[in-house]
């Protein structure tokens, strides 16, 4: 009996060591990783000072008239890549300018709250800068909750948002706090085994594999960085806040929605949540295009043939 529960206390004994061996070995080959790769992912667009810190912003189609400014939605690792079909898309007809928030891709992260002022303040500060007065802003998922807080904020600077199947104030589901669980899988390195057995949870842009390997990179450089920890502690808050507000009557807005989104019921009536919010706009359109959460992975040409539709008229009103 003394032999058989020896031998039981070996094998506890050896499984946790192995357990801890092995998420040490995680832990140090992240933070060696992440080292290596700061070092070596291609660097891209230009970076501009803003609350003392330095945010990426790429601009092209500089020869064209009219300028989109596109946001990501929440945690994306590289928004300049994961735009990449649609900014080749857009700049075709238009200026397009890919601004990468603080705590996003290769732009600085920040301790500053994640609120919507602050946001809003970066955003428009960064403009400025780039003396980018006149624009259309054009944003997929949570950024639908951060643009209609910045057209409230600056009604004349900008008179009209495009949103990829982009965030609404009333609709459902659940906006808990997840900081604490993305901060235990960044710290602990276990983010990066997760994403390397499963890689699609990195949800990667259809572009060339070396901008894959970058996408990779950044998105494991920087997540649950400060920024990111903060948002995710926002986010019931900034939802409830935008509930408070509406466009301002003589903006113009096209939804663009994802056909599963439009299916799934989760977040509530897709379609009728978004129609809600164009009650009393001056222009308010909604279309659905067949696809994921993620139209401008797969439908950058009809989302850019809808936009110079949707912006033609504005010229003409």
């Amino acid at each position: 009996m003394k032999k058989m529960f020896k031998y039981l206390l070996y094998v506890i004994v050896a499984i946790v060591l192995v357990i801890v061996l092995f998420f040490s070995a995680v832990f140090v080959t992240n933070k060696v990783l992440v080292s290596r790769d700061r070092q070596s992912v291609k660097q891209y667009g230009q970076q501009v000072k803003v609350a003392g810190h330095k945010m990426t912003v790429l601009i092209e189609g500089e020869k064209n008239k009219q300028t989109i400014v596109l946001l990501p939605g929440f945690a994306t690792g590289s928004p300049v890549i994961d735009f990449s079909p649609l900014r080749k898309e857009l700049s075709k007809q238009f200026r397009v300018v890919t601004v990468e928030p603080l705590g996003y891709g290769l732009s600085d992260t920040t301790s500053s709250k994640r609120n919507l002022e602050n946001m809003s303040t970066e955003l428009h500060d960064v403009l400025q800068s780039l003396n980018i007065k006149d624009y259309s802003l054009m944003g997929h998922s949570i950024s639908g909750i951060y643009t209609l807080d910045y057209m409230n904020r600056y009604p004349n600077e900008v008179k009209t948002f495009i949103g990829i199947d982009s965030s609404v104030p009333n609709q459902k589901g659940d906006n808990a706090d997840v900081s604490q669980g993305l901060s235990i899988l960044g710290n602990s390195g276990f983010y990066r085994f997760i994403t390397a057995v499963n890689p699609d949870m990195l949800n990667y842009p259809p572009v060339s594999d070396a901008e894959k390997k970058d996408f990779r990179k950044i998105s494991l450089m920087g997540f649950a960085n400060p920024a990111i920890l903060s948002e995710a502690k926002q986010m019931a808050t900034n939802f409830n806040e935008s509930k408070k507000l509406s466009y301002p009557k003589d903006d113009a807005v096209l939804y663009i929605l994802s056909s599963d989104s439009v299916k799934d019921k989760t977040d509530g009536d897709w379609t009728a949540l978004h129609k809600e919010m164009l009650t009393d706009v001056k222009n308010g359109q909604i279309a659905v295009l067949d696809g994921s959460h993620y139209l401008h992975h797969t439908q950058s040409k009809a989302i850019a043939g809808l936009v110079e539709q949707f912006l033609a008229t504005q010229n003409t009103n």
